[in-house]
Formats: C-alpha cells, sequence, structure tokens
C-alpha cells in the first residue's frame, strides 16, 4: 500500500534502482567502477548486505558467477567499455543458466567514447551478445517510476527464468538528480527463491513444461549441483551433438522467447483516430511525452508507445505498431537502433526516425519529424 503522506527528496536513478534490487532479495553487489555508473558503486556499499571491489571487469563476472551458482542473486553496474570485458563470462552464464543482474549505463562510443556525454548506442551490440544469437531479457527505464517497478522485475525474470538480465539505462537518468516523492514507491518483496517441484530424479539441466530447470545451488544438502557453460545435457554433462544437448540448448531460447509476454512491459497513450505513432524507449521518452503534449495542444492527432522490455520484442509491440499508418522512431543514436530492430535496414514508406548523437533530443525535433 504506498504511504499516504508525500516526501519530496533530491534523488536520482541509481539510488532508486540499488534500492529496489535489494528489497527485491539481491545479495551482493560486485562491482568496477566506471563513468557513469560510478553511483551505483558507492550507494551498493551502503545499501547491499555484502559489497566486493574486483580488480577488473572480467573478474567481476566470474566472481559473479560463483555467487549465483552458490545461490546468491549477484549486480554489477557498467559501461560499454566494461560490458565488452565482460562478454564472455555473461556468455558463461547464459550457458550455465545462473540468475544475476547487470546495470549498464549508456554513454557515447564508439570506443570509451565519452564518459560524461549520454547516448543509446548499446542496443545492437546487447541484441547479438550471446553467441548464437540468443535473447536475453534487457528492461529500460524510462522515469523514476520504471526504475523501481522494472528493477523489480529484474530480478524477478532472473530468478524465475534462471538467466543473466540487463536494465539498461542512461547516463542522464541516473547521474541527474531530481525532486521526487518517494513515498509514491511501493515496498517491494524479496522474490521466492524456493526451489521448485520435479519429478524425480533430479537431473540439474531437465526442465518441466515451463522449461526452466529446478534450481539447487553448489553445497545443497539434498542433490548434486553441476553447472556447465559447454553444451551439456540434462545431467550437465558434454554430450556434443546429441539430441537432448542440442535439445537443452535451444530450450535456452524458447524459454525466453515463448514467455516472453510474462516480462513484457510497455506504456501505450493511444488517441482514437490516430494515424501517427511515436515509438520510444529509454531517455528519450521525456521528450517524446513532451511531443505528444505540443502536437495535442495543435488539436493533431498522435500516440506514443514506450517499450520498456526492450529484448525480446514480444508480438503485442509488433501488432500496435503494424496498425498505425506512420510510425516515428524516436531515439538517441545514429540511425534508430530500435527502429532497426525492428524493421531492418531497409527503407519503408511508413517509418520515420527522429534521432541525435551527441545530444538529448527534444520535443520540437521529434515534432518536426512527426509533421
Amino acid at each position: 500500500m504506498k504511504n499516504k503522506t508525500s516526501k519530496n527528496v533530491m534523488i536520482d536513478a541509481s539510488r532508486i534502482i540499488t534500492e529496489a534490487v535489494v528489497q527485491s532479495g539481491a545479495d551482493v553487489f560486485i562491482g568496477y567502477p566506471i563513468t557513469p555508473s560510478n553511483l551505483f558503486y558507492s550507494y551498493s556499499k551502503e545499501r547491499f548486505p555484502e559489497f566486493l571491489a574486483g580488480p577488473d571487469e572480467i573478474s567481476v563476472l566470474q566472481w559473479m558467477c560463483g555467487y549465483a551458482a552458490a545461490g546468491k542473486i549477484p549486480v554489477t553496474a557498467t559501461a560499454f567499455p566494461g560490458l565488452a570485458l565482460m562478454t564472455e563470462t555473461l556468455n558463461m552464464a547464459y550457458m550455465m543458466e545462473l540468475p544475476m543482474v547487470l546495470i549498464i549505463t549508456q554513454r557515447l562510443g564508439p570506443s570509451t567514447g565519452s564518459a560524461t556525454t549520454g547516448a543509446q548506442g548499446d542496443l545492437k551490440f546487447l541484441d547479438g551478445i550471446i553467441s548464437g544469437g540468443f535473447p536475453m531479457p534487457i528492461f529500460s527505464p524510462s522515469n523514476f517510476n520504471d526504475a523501481w517497478t522494472l528493477s523489480n522485475e529484474a530480478v524477478k525474470t532472473a530468478v524465475k527464468f534462471r538467466t543473466p538480465v540487463i536494465i539498461l539505462t542512461s547516463k542522464e537518468l541516473v547521474m541527474t538528480q531530481k525532486s521526487f516523492d518517494i513515498n509514491s514507491l511501493e515496498p517491494l518483496k524479496k522474490i521466492d527463491r524456493t526451489p521448485k517441484a520435479f519429478e524425480p530424479p533430479y537431473q540439474p539441466y531437465k526442465a518441466g513444461e515451463d522449461m526452466v530447470p529446478p534450481f539447487f545451488p553448489l553445497g545443497n544438502n539434498k542433490y548434486q549441483a553441476r553447472f556447465n557453460a559447454s553444451t551439456h545435457d540434462n545431467d550437465g554433462l558434454i554430450r556434443k551433438g546429441t539430441p537432448e544437448s542440442i535439445a537443452n540448448t535451444w530450450r535456452l531460447r524458447e524459454k525466453l522467447e515463448k514467455r516472453v509476454d510474462e516480462y513484457s512491459f510497455f506504456e501505450l497513450d493511444a488517441e482514437n483516430g490516430a494515424d501517427d505513432l511515436i515509438v520510444t524507449w529509454g531517455v528519450s521518452a521525456d521528450a517524446s511525452r513532451d511531443t505528444v503534449k505540443l502536437i495535442r495542444n495543435k488539436g493533431e492527432k498522435v500516440s506514443l508507445l514506450i517499450v520498456k522490455t526492450i529484448l525480446p520484442i514480444s508480438k503485442k509491440i509488433f501488432d500496435i505498431i503494424d496498425s498505425y499508418k506512420t510510425v516515428i522512431f524516436a531515439e538517441e543514436n545514429m540511425n534508430g537502433m530500435f527502429k532497426e530492430m525492428v524493421f531492418g535496414k531497409r527503407d519503408n514508406s511508413k517509418v520515420k526516425t527522429a534521432t541525435k548523437f551527441g545530444s538529448m533530443l527534444t520535443p520540437s525535433e521529434i515534432e518536426k519529424i512527426v509533421n
């Protein structure tokens, strides 16, 4: 239940996300400081039950795998240069089906880019970060309320689906302090990690109808726990090319794509009779919201779709987009990365892009493309 009295404080999304994942049951923050994710590092030392300072980003992800295998929910925060170093171990965690949360704060690239300039340029990299074309849940908050609720969903999804999950955010959201009523945020409950029932005998990677194997950590007193990052069978043993091992690998994709609507979130402000739809995500959402107000104040019609689960893309998102004559993607990158994920690189007469590189999109720039 929400608090009845308001309490306005100056706060940023780094603190909100940190508090949300801790309340949701995350056990340990393992980090290596990098701009613009530094505030997560400092706040986590105050709030997490356990905090570890890694010597580098590769070690951070390795340690997270160890903690996750032991039944903990580890969290880290980084930016593109750190994520690039974490990629191999992230693939290992994905194959082992280890729950964990990575907070990625986007900044201007390529390479080390501009650490204090925001962007939305990491999306295409994340779309293919798991070798073989496998999906990974990616949540992108558009404001402080999203930062709270989606962080809880990230922890829940990591545990429910036994998978690494990414919270994809931006320098502007996590480093900009605003006056905000923190009592408007509902308290969160810790995610239940009780191992689910299964039909014996226990096999570490044998899944039921939900396509997710029961999780028993290293050191439990009931069953032998085995984790394997190579192609493996239901027992977790390397069985290259066997039908069971190939089916087990296929399952990694199916458990996330077939059940995507269980963790797919979006905000649709649909106006009756509108032919135009603005599609946006993350930090570009505020400018898009203001654009909609400007256009409607002029007596014109427009709808707005803010996508909050970026990947995998739910069929519901495609259905909404397909129902409009013209679609305008508002993104803070060169080419409209989410647009390309939906429509590909070919020109499409119904698709427009309002993009910006090196600074934030403004409502007037989006309005110009709509009209």
